[in-house]
């Protein structure tokens, strides 16, 4: 049995992947801002965080925010991990942070330096954008009677359930740095995703591509979110939304 602690793990991907160790028989603790006993503030750090890591022998951090703080909450946590001799540290980050100009992609791209230079054993995997996402963006486009979306703008988007799968599998498993990334069965486009949006809630709505500028755009459209070789997910978009929004 491997005692291991989860970051932000009452969150989407973390409350999988500790659901999936403990299935298991592992030792799982919780590490989020509001969930005792291990209710500690990353970007603070302080002595909640070496109490939740005394013991354990490897971490998986997916505690993340877009708004700011993710640089500092590394610097507490992998400064804690040292102080409790922690053997392995895995992160999940994002495919493309290396190539899409966005600040939230620099913070997660500057977050695996870290990691990497911790002098801890390491695993990073990048993973594409998750369905449950796309899903609360397209949402959000189709409140208009028009859905507007990025002209020529290629997709990938895949499975969180299956993420976590391999990030529990990862955990269990020697540090291995940077792992291959994971990303959906297919390249897809965003208007094709968004008509198969619309098909599984019932919502009539035109969808309409607009061609944006600049160069966030740019990549974008280049293929900066995509790893069509590392197609490994399983589950398709329409799959997920049949099982989220019934038939």
């Amino acid at each position: 049995m491997t005692s291991i602690l989860v970051t932000g793990g009452t969150g989407t991907l973390g409350r999988r992947v500790t659901e999936r160790l403990r299935a298991e028989g592992h030792e799982v603790r919780v590490l989020s801002r509001h969930t005792q006993p291990y209710a500690v503030d990353l970007r603070v750090g302080g002595s909640g965080l070496d109490a939740a890591l005394a013991g354990v022998e490897t971490v998986v951090h997916c505690a993340t925010t877009q708004r700011g703080g993710d640089e500092a909450s590394a610097d507490h946590l992998i400064a804690a991990a040292r102080r409790a001799g922690v053997g392995h540290l895995v992160y999940i980050s994002i495919v493309g942070i290396d190539r899409v100009p966005l600040g939230y992609y620099k913070t997660k791209l500057a977050v695996e330096r870290r990691i990497e230079e911790s002098g801890t054993g390491w695993t990073v995997l990048r993973a594409t954008q998750f369905h449950d996402l796309l899903v609360t963006t397209l949402g959000g486009l189709a409140k208009s009677p028009v859905m507007l979306v990025p002209a020529g703008v290629p997709d990938q988007p895949v499975e969180v359930a299956e993420v976590a799968d391999r990030l529990a599998e990862l955990a269990l498993a020697a540090p291995a740095g940077r792992v291959a990334d994971m990303g959906f069965p297919e390249v897809r486009t965003l208007d094709s995703l968004a008509r198969a949006y619309l098909r599984a809630t019932g919502r009539r709505r035109a969808v309409a591509q607009v061609p944006l500028f600049g160069r966030t755009y740019r990549a974008c459209r280049e293929g900066g979110l995509l790893a069509p070789e590392q197609a490994v997910g399983k589950t398709t978009f329409e799959e997920y939304l049949g099982r989220r929004f019934g038939g």
